[in-house]
């Protein structure tokens, strides 16, 4: 599959090849991303002008676009400068006029001459009863005026380009467009009622009504479901080029496990004890595992992610867990280190902060297979950081690390497991969309002994009552987190933000009371506020969102966000999740300036209805778009120009399970169908998936 196929090059051309596309124009296309005949072809209209011929401009509603065949009457050029051009013209009913501004009478007389006929097309107004229509769209013979579309595409612009052109350049691209294979399973396109590839376009382009524009429509369902299915054979390739590479099959004896399992105070969720028996079940088979463990706040995944760690040793190897900051790392430690103790297992950590001697001596207990279980920072990705036996690799908190790191880490050992976990719940269809090469566990019940959180929204006007209710509080032996809003994009400004709440509740409430952290604090002196909160030497901690993922202080019971309205659900959600860790009764009050906004109010409603983090994420994404819920920039989430992420899932479900199946009969795409989808591949830019097919 060495270079792109012949019959795709007219779309891979220049754009000046193009009728209406200049230099500049093309230049200016290129400033939104289309840069080839192909991305103008994924460029579909937004909305449509009815131009249907009418025999007056009476059969319409003003304001309203319509077009009319007329008798052009008398010419009022303006008695003074600035005054506009007026031409009485005359339809099958009615006399109205056409207005221009700025015109030349010359030019007017010449494509206006009195009494001859033309046909019109442009937006009629009423003024004073009078209709008249301003700058016409089109003024044409009636011999031309077949050239006027009856229903006309308006597609999404950008500085420097008109209607028209895009118009002319679509219309020359779908002309030029090839007669392509099919790639859709047959079948399913019979199911849905799906055009053909070429037919679609045609229909999404030029639409014949209003109803041809929506998502739903057929043709539009046939584009969106190409795209996905590219994105999702490209990740279904992945997932079967690491299932190629040979894995070796890890089965613990389970005697380290039953020796934890012994020890704990609760019986595991249902939810973890099936998560655990999908990883050994992966770990066990001779190919990679490349799991994603995806749980809410809260649903007790370090106990999930022990026990994968134990089969890992119990099969003669070592395991590593690695977080995404220095905090969170100290924090698996401690959370796991009384645990593989019962299991009488080798615990250590390695961050950033060994150095010198320690770290050596670290490393050569590593390579000894001396320590069974690292956790650890991405200091554990350096090149002097080898292993004796590395089985199995878990990452903390995926969307800190890209696709490139997991591999990196995966290379450390001999066909390295790989479970990646997130506290962040994600929409299906995201998940679909950014983890599709994965399979996926999901922890959806909450263990025993977590007392749920009563959510209560407070105005910020009310402040003083919220400080004499955390005076209480404290006075009883109570903590509290203390969130700052986000200023701006500026973390000084956050900062600043920080430190004069640091103030106010520290005059408050007493020094020694109050504790604060925030981004720009160098990492020791946050590890020292951490350290004291966790210790209960300090009762309320203000911090920035530093403390959103992961930080475990069973004794906070109380959660303050101020400006809660500015904040996302997600992170609302994580923060919130940070309390209630405890058997106290936990609160989480919500502070916001009034008035709110539609979307903030919708928000801190939705966080006082529910608990549920798969839900709260459902309303993210719908509330704010893909984009926005994973931070597009970072996480390598296709950019669909025809797809909608947010209301296609099921497309999205459709194309992963159809990519699977369809590399489960041709994994090398060489049949007809499978020719087809290589083209589609090259058609979509999907050079990764290119590549991965081997051969051929």
């Amino acid at each position: 599959m060495s270079g792109r196929p012949e019959i795709l090059w007219p779309l891979f051309a220049d754009l000046e090849t193009l009728d209406g596309i200049g230099p500049k124009s093309a230049q200016a296309l290129a400033g939104a991303h289309i840069e080839k005949p192909r991305d103008l072809l994924f460029t579909l209209p937004h909305s449509g002008v009815d131009r249907r011929r009418r025999a007056s401009i009476l059969e319409v509603q003003a304001p309203a676009v319509c077009t009319v065949e007329v008798t052009v009457g008398k010419h009022n050029p303006p008695a003074q400068r600035g005054r506009p051009y007026r031409i009485m013209v005359e339809d099958a009913q009615t006399t109205f006029q056409l207005v221009f501004f700025r015109a030349h009478g010359d030019y007017l007389r010449k494509l206006l001459p009195t009494g001859q006929r033309r046909v019109v097309s442009g937006k009629v107004e009423l003024f004073d009863n009078v209709g008249q229509m301003v700058h016409p769209d089109h003024i044409l013979t009636p011999d031309d005026a077949a050239d006027i579309p009856v229903f006309e595409p308006v597609y999404p612009l950008t500085a420097g380009i008109t209607q028209k052109p895009m118009f002319k350049a679509t219309g020359d691209v779908l002309a030029k467009a090839p007669d392509l294979p099919e790639w859709i399973d047959p079948a399913l396109r019979a199911r849905e009622g799906w055009p053909e590839w070429k037919a679609a376009l045609q229909q999404a382009h030029r639409p014949m009504s209003t109803a041809e524009l929506q998502p739903t429509a057929a043709a539009r369902q046939r584009l969106a479901y190409d795209e996905v299915l590219a994105h999702q054979l490209t990740l279904a390739l992945a997932r079967a080029q690491a299932r190629r590479g040979k894995g070796r099959g890890t089965v613990g004896d389970n005697s380290k496990q039953k020796r934890v399992l012994a020890a704990l105070e609760f019986a595991p969720t249902g939810a973890q004890t099936r998560a655990v028996g999908e990883i050994a079940e992966d770990m066990g088979k001779p190919h990679k595992m490349n799991r994603l463990l995806q749980g809410d706040v809260g649903s007790g995944k370090t106990f999930v992610a022990l026990m994968a760690l134990l089969i890992a040793v119990e099969a003669g190897g070592q395991g590593v867990m690695m977080a995404p900051t220095e905090i969170l790392a100290r924090q698996h430690l401690e959370g796991l280190r009384p645990l593989a103790e019962d299991a009488g297992v080798v615990l250590e950590i390695l961050t950033g902060r060994d150095k010198g001697s320690d770290r050596a001596a670290k490393l050569a207990a590593l390579v000894a297979g001396d320590i069974q279980i690292l956790v650890g920072t991405h200091a554990v990705f350096q090149k002097d950081v080898v292993f004796n036996d590395l089985r199995l690799a878990i990452i903390d908190e995926q969307h800190r690390f890209g696709v490139a790191q997991r591999m990196e880490l995966g290379a450390k050992g001999d066909a390295v497991d790989v479970l990646v976990m997130t506290a962040t719940p994600i929409p299906r269809s995201l998940a679909l969309a950014q983890y599709g090469d994965m399979d996926v566990s999901i922890l959806d019940e909450k263990p025993p002994g977590r007392t749920p959180v009563t959510t209560a929204l407070v105005a910020t006007s009310k402040l003083d009552a919220v400080v004499d209710r955390l005076r209480a509080a404290v006075a009883e032996g109570r903590q509290c987190y203390w969130v700052c809003p986000l200023v701006e994009e500026s973390e000084v400004s956050d900062m600043t933000a920080a430190e004069e709440r640091f103030k106010r509740l520290r005059a408050a409430l007493g020094e020694g009371v109050v504790g604060l952290v925030h981004g720009q604090m160098p990492p020791s002196q946050k590890d020292e506020a951490m350290r004291a909160f966790v210790a209960g030497e300090t009762s309320v901690l203000v911090a920035t969102t530093v403390i959103e993922v992961g930080v475990n202080v069973p004794n906070a019971s109380i959660m303050v966000i101020e400006r809660a309205e500015s904040f996302g659900l997600a992170q609302l959600h994580q923060l919130r999740g940070r309390v209630g860790r405890g058997s106290a009764q936990s609160t989480c009050l919500l502070m916001y300036q009034a008035p709110l906004s539609e979307s903030g109010r919708q928000r801190l409603e939705i966080m006082r209805e529910t608990e549920d983090g798969f839900r709260i994420s459902e309303e993210d994404l719908a509330m704010r778009g893909a984009g926005d819920v994973i931070g597009t920039a970072q996480s390598g989430l296709p950019r669909f120009r025809i797809a909608d992420l947010e209301r296609q899932t099921a497309l999205m479900a459709l194309a992963q399970s159809d990519a699977r199946k369809l590399l489960l009969d041709d994994p090398d795409l060489t049949t007809e169908r499978g020719q087809a989808a290589r083209v589609l591949l090259w058609l979509m830019e999907q050079d990764k998936a290119v590549r991965l097919i081997s051969v051929g």
